[in-house]
């Protein structure tokens, strides 16, 4: 990766609202306090939310872990994203197949990455999707979602 200009990173998945933009607002939190030479943003495969800012579930969720999200407007995934961002983590199963039918070449298949990977390799373990669940799910997402972010600033650190 270039280090010069930091690597980018893209967190994918639905609607853009709940899980991507939580899993940037950890990364982008933990890469400022590391001193990191990264950058993080989220878009959603399904287009029912561009514009829109996160959950209100998930912007309080956040909030109580000291994580401020309340600035995201949902954008959808494109396939020139492929040409901005490194690496590419995606929350579930759905949201592999979404992207990956969007790449045009073996070179944006290899950037794609199932986001629990880095925690669990190999086991395409998927991020619940905690739309339609009480606040207990929204607190597992955060669960996980902290924990694996936390890998790859690991990683990001590593590499330099």
């Amino acid at each position: 990766m270039d280090n010069q200009s930091g690597m980018k990173i893209l967190m994918v998945c639905l609607g853009n609202i709940c899980r991507s933009p939580l899993a940037e607002g950890i990364l982008r939190q933990k890469i400022q306090q590391r001193g990191l030479n990264a950058v993080v943003s989220s878009s959603g495969t399904g287009n029912y939310h561009i514009g829109e800012p996160a959950d209100p579930r998930m912007i309080a969720t956040a909030l109580k872990h000291d994580v401020d999200i309340s600035g995201h407007r949902a954008r959808q995934f494109k396939a020139n994203d492929f040409d901005r961002y490194d690496i590419i983590y995606v929350m579930d199963d759905s949201n592999y197949r979404n992207v990956i039918k969007l790449a045009r070449n073996d070179d944006d298949k290899i950037k794609i990455h199932m986001i629990m990977d880095v925690a669990e390799p190999g086991k395409n373990l998927n991020v619940p999707d905690p739309y339609f669940s009480g606040i207990e799910g929204f607190e597992l997402v955060f669960d996980l979602l902290n924990m694996v972010c936390e890998k790859i600033a690991d990683n990001i650190e590593n590499q330099i």
